[in-house]
């Protein structure tokens, strides 16, 4: 009973470990994103774009893992401030296609300089073999986790 006691306290930690660390880490990036007058979201579709642009709405959506709504008004705001363009796909005129501006290039590369110093820093007291340990560790824990979530699909 005390070996359940303690691998169940174990996993509870890890579980709550992993919430807070993305928690103050989503803290910090917002602190260091706010001069650039741009939310979490908002870098989070311009990411997502930096990395296959031209996606559709829905895609994003699915990526981001909001909802079409919420993913439609970030683009709106997005394209206020000229950093994305919504286009109609040519095949279907029914779907959007969304687009970076040049603007958003220049503040994407920013924004990545800005991330990895943060990272530098946070990360500054830990040994790379440790951080590759981690990195791995999170990659199967994530794997696991959608593979979890795909078979209890309704």
């Amino acid at each position: 009973m005390a070996d359940e006691d303690h691998s169940f306290d174990w996993e509870l930690r890890l579980g709550f470990l992993i919430h807070d660390v993305s928690r103050l880490r989503r803290s910090a990036f917002d602190r260091v994103a706010k001069p650039m007058n741009l939310t979490r979201s908002q870098w989070w579709v311009l990411a997502v774009l930096s990395r296959e642009d031209g996606m559709t709405q829905s895609q994003l959506a699915e990526e981001l893992d909001l909802g079409k709504v919420a993913v439609g008004g970030l683009i709106d705001r997005l394209e206020k401030s000229e950093l994305v363009r919504r286009d109609s796909d040519p095949s279907d005129r029914r779907v959007n296609r969304v687009f970076l501006q040049p603007k958003s290039k220049a503040l994407v590369n920013r924004m990545r300089k800005v991330s990895h110093r943060l990272n530098s820093q946070v990360q500054a007291d830990i040994p790379v073999d440790d951080l590759e340990t981690t990195a791995k560790t999170l990659a199967v824990l994530k794997h696991s986790l959608l593979a979890y979530l795909q078979a209890t699909e309704n």
